[in-house]
């Protein structure tokens, strides 16, 4: 179909679109409140537009979209797709200024929520990019009525405030509980909506039932809340994506000859530091897309230089009865490295009762799809403009570097590193911390704990007043802690 017969089908609802060049090569994402309307502007001789605009536009040969239920969700997707595409486009027409991070620090006793354009590696959860600050703020806005939640850190013993009187900060809740609002706060924000609503739903009819008719009309005025904010603005792009749209996904499936579409893929990495702090990293994608809530970190049992060892041990222990019954049961597993990493996690599959999941690997230097024990779908191979190499027990698959199968698998790999080598600096951080307060005649491991929990780190303790410190442990050991700074 031409491209000027295909945009008379763009439909009048938000989505996602994408553009492409002659190659196929996806070279921009963008999002719409009306497709219709957006995408045409494109292709309007009558519009004035920027030098690299035009550039753009000289380069489009097509154009797909994915419609979503609201502008929000357009949003989201979005983000993820530039994540995973990086387009070169979007990379010389992004302003900086318009990405923004949710952050919760959830390690703190009463943790704040707040927005960020520059992430830190202080311990706290982000939630992002986006890349529509103002859509983004207006949603924590309305989701504030439901899960109050402070801005700022509150101080002690001081009255209710403003927010508290219009509900929109936590009244008469101990830390314990106010965590636990919170962790529905973010819980909605990753997609877990119908979860959350169906928890509002149980509680209510208990407390009806116990008749406690003042928490059920809480928890009533929770859920109609949320229902107008569905109505208004919705969270959750796994609720939305129509997989059978996403070409990776396709393609995969196609080319692997998969029973059906891989819908969980999980990716799997290794971090450490000359066999010091060895850790692995597992990240979820649903129906193309990261699930944050779904990710977990491993720390081995044994400290060793062995990536191939370590990485059998973290896929049988992910494997095991337990993990299976507790996080379900991946559809593909994607191994960051090369034959030596993923013949060390075959291994593991296989002496589980899990043989038949399909595990691959994507090799750094050529970004290689390694398989084993696979049959290749050689038509869909010749189709994508790929080749393969054997070798004595492996097939390496090379696929232009440009196809949406390989970009899917590059940011699923490249999350699942990211995520093991911030889990490994964290320890490191933690380890170092830990070593000099170790030394302080009189402090325990739950006074280190405390103090690690609150303050992050030395340099942190160091800068911070006497009276915060005796506030988390208490006059007398504040006092050794002060004193043994004194001499660092």
């Amino acid at each position: 179909m031409k491209l000027t017969e295909k945009l008379k089908t763009l439909p009048i609802s938000p989505g996602v679109y994408f553009h492409k060049d002659k190659t196929g090569e996806i070279i921009y994402v963008g999002k719409a409140a009306v497709l219709k309307n957006r995408v045409k502007q494109y292709f309007q001789k009558s519009r004035n537009m920027d030098v690299k605009t035009k550039a753009l536009v000289a380069e489009i040969a097509d154009t797909d979209w994915v419609e979503t239920e609201s502008e929000i969700d357009a949003l989201f997707l979005e983000a993820e797709m530039v994540k995973r595409y990086m387009p070169r486009y979007n990379i010389l027409l992004r302003d900086d200024r318009s990405l923004i991070f949710v952050r919760v620090d959830m390690k703190s006793d009463w943790p704040t929520v707040s927005f960020t354009r520059n992430p830190a590696d202080d311990g706290a959860d982000y939630y992002g990019p986006y890349f529509n600050s103002f859509a983004v703020k207006k949603a924590l806005r309305y989701l504030r009525r439901v899960f109050p939640y402070y801005t700022k850190t509150p101080k002690q013993n001081t009255k209710p405030d403003l927010y508290a009187h219009l509900g929109l900060a936590p009244v008469d809740m101990t830390s314990q509980q106010y965590k636990a609002n919170l962790r529905k706060l973010t819980s909605y924000i990753k997609g877990n909506r119908k979860t959350i609503v169906a928890e509002l739903e149980r509680d209510m009819k208990l407390a009806s039932k116990s008749q406690d008719f003042e928490t059920a009309a809480r928890f009533r005025n929770k859920i109609r809340n949320l229902r107008e904010l569905q109505r208004r603005i919705m969270f959750g792009d796994k609720e939305f994506l129509d997989i059978s749209k996403d070409e990776a996904l396709s393609d995969i499936t196609d080319l692997l000859g998969l029973k059906k579409v891989p819908v969980r893929i999980e990716g799997y990495d290794i971090s450490h530091m000359s066999g010091v702090n060895v850790v692995a990293s597992m990240v979820v994608f649903k129906n193309g897309v990261s699930d944050r809530g779904q990710y977990r970190k491993f720390k081995t049992r044994i400290e060793r230089n062995d990536d191939f060892a370590n990485m059998n041990e973290v896929i049988f222990r992910r494997l095991s009865p337990k993990n299976i019954k507790s996080w379900g049961k991946p559809d593909l597993v994607l191994i960051d490295g090369g034959k030596g990493q993923l013949d060390a996690a075959l291994q593991a599959r296989d002496k589980s009762i899990y043989s038949s999941i399909p595990f691959i690997g994507l090799a750094k230097r050529d970004e290689q799809i390694v398989v084993k024990d696979i049959n290749i779908n050689s038509n869909k191979l010749s189709e994508l403009g790929g080749t393969v190499e054997n070798t004595k027990d492996f097939v390496l698959i090379n696929l232009p570097k440009s196809s949406a199968t390989v970009k899917l698998l590059q940011r699923i790999r490249d999350e699942s590193h990211r995520f093991a080598v911030s889990y490994h600096t964290t320890l490191n951080r933690s380890k170092q911390t830990t070593s000099f307060l170790d030394e302080i005649p009189g402090i325990g491991p739950k006074t280190r704990s405390k103090l690690i929990r609150k303050f992050g780190s030395i340099r942190n303790i160091k800068t911070v007043d006497e009276s915060e410190i005796i506030s988390v442990i208490g006059t007398a050991k504040a006092n050794l802690v002060v004193e043994f700074l004194k001499v660092l």
